[in-house]
């Protein structure tokens, strides 16, 4: 079971910053924000699944044309996804190859856990980069999508761009808590 009562398949490493630390308090915060942002992201998806079902509904039963439904849960669902990242990797949730576990020892599988987390950090780091100048792209020049509706891409751009930042910022601390943790042994 995580941290969050999900069982995930393997075991979680928790390293605890020591209580009242700097440390602590960033990860109490993000802990919330974690919950907060996985709430939202709950009331997107099922904001989405009404969009879409009202689209069906409304084309069989009124043969009424829907041109802003697809597009509107699409945004709902990438926002859904990217923000909710963070939360997932909280409780390590997100899918790991795990074939090593059980061939390594304690040591050896918190040595691959850190080169897991440092590998993932670097690329987490770059990838909200580039997000961050699709964002800046989109919001400059003015894109929009290639509907009819034609909705400002920068909405999406920035959903992408938040949630990969939460998510390099989660990993980021998991790192710190686990050097920590190594210093202290």
């Amino acid at each position: 079971m995580s941290a969050h009562g999900v069982d995930l398949g393997h075991p979680v490493v928790v390293t605890a910053a020591r209580p009242g630390s700097a440390m602590a308090r960033i990860n109490r915060a993000m802990a919330l924000l974690n919950k907060t942002i996985v709430v939202v992201c709950s009331i997107a998806l099922i904001v989405a699944s009404v969009i879409l079902s009202y689209s069906v509904a409304a084309r069989y039963f009124f043969n009424a044309a829907t041109y802003w439904q697809d597009e509107a849960a699409v945004f709902l669902l990438v926002a859904a996804t990217f923000l909710s990242t963070a939360f997932v990797q909280a409780g390590r949730g997100h899918i790991g190859i795990e074939a090593l576990t059980g061939y390594l020892s304690k040591r050896g599988n918190a040595i691959r856990i850190l080169v897991v987390d440092a590998t993932s950090l670097l690329f987490c780091c770059f990838f909200s980069w580039k997000s961050w100048t699709l964002f800046h792209e989109a919001w400059v020049d003015g894109q929009v999508s290639g509907s009819t509706w034609a909705p400002p891409l920068w909405i999406p751009y920035s959903m992408m761009a938040l949630g990969m930042t939460l998510l390099t910022l989660q990993i980021a601390l998991q790192l710190a808590a686990a050097i920590d943790g190594w210093r202290s042994k």
